[in-house]
């Protein structure tokens, strides 16, 4: 009897000889990615704010495990004029960027009467121009080599207007926007451009914030948890940091091909309604 094949074999290394750059790094969900996509056999640009420490050394170290080249690449996106140069660098070290996930995020909350004008500037430098700077930087040598994937975190913010974070939902609606603007811009081309809209995403931030809560509140971690999530997540559980990034690691897959433009909630149910 003939053996039956799947339509799709899976590959246990479908990125090996590419490389991945994914901004905001270091922990939380672009952590995740990073290890989602060095197990999927590409090389990492590992980024971050701060310059290396031991902790940084020791993720490069838990990424060259398994078997892929990684360096940390230290930066503040809000000066755009140096993303470009920073492209380039990892060109030279490590390859050009086939992968570009924009992770890298800021947040401030306040009424938009009393937000600081500075940390507007800075908020949109971070989470929309930066981007804008990635995806210029990247994009011709996506073409050049016949592939790419360029993945925006963009936030549930971004669908939905939510009070007193002007910067923040302002920021996540216009990478939105640059999402799909990029999208039909490639259109007939090998190289995507999507976005991923987490709601509530159970990352150390999130934990601090439901300690916090039950500090303040006199609750246990199980009912700071269900006021955290209240009606913003009607599933009433977080999106955790590996279902996110294996999102990113399907988006950034060749099954994804024609899958373009998108803006991929994962929220609980909350934009449903």
């Amino acid at each position: 009897m003939t053996a039956v094949l799947p339509l799709n074999p899976p590959l246990s290394k479908p990125h090996a000889g590419r490389v991945a750059w994914i901004t905001g790094s270091t922990s939380g969900i672009g952590w995740a990615v990073a290890r989602q996509l060095a197990g999927e056999g590409a090389a990492i640009a590992l980024h971050g704010s701060a310059q290396a420490s031991a902790d940084t050394d020791a993720q490069l170290a838990e990424l060259h495990a398994l078997g892929v080249a990684a360096r940390y690449y230290p930066l503040d996106l809000s000066d755009g004029q140096a993303i470009a140069p920073l492209a380039r660098r990892i060109a030279a070290e490590l390859g050009a960027v086939d992968i570009l996930v924009n992770n890298a995020g800021i947040q401030h909350v306040e009424s938009v009467l009393s937000f600081p004008p500075d940390r507007w500037n800075t908020m949109l430098a971070v989470n929309l121009s930066a981007p804008f700077h990635t995806i210029q930087a990247c994009t011709p040598a996506m073409l050049e080599r016949g592939w790419g994937r360029i993945i925006n975190m963009a936030s549930v913010s971004g669908l939905v207007g939510v009070a007193h974070k002007p910067a923040y939902v302002a920021s996540k609606h216009g990478l939105l926007g640059l999402t799909k603007s990029v999208a039909l811009e490639l259109a007939t081309t090998p190289v995507t451009c999507n976005a991923i809209c987490p709601g509530w995403v159970l990352t150390p931030l999130v934990q601090a914030q439901i300690d916090a809560l039950a500090q303040r509140e006199q609750l246990d971690e199980a009912a700071a948890r269900a006021r955290l999530l209240g009606a913003k997540q009607p599933s009433q559980a977080f999106v955790t940091v590996e279902q996110v990034a294996a999102l990113v690691g399907f988006l950034a897959s060749d099954n994804a091909a024609q899958v373009r433009g998108a803006q991929w909630n994962m929220d609980g149910g909350f934009t449903a309604a």
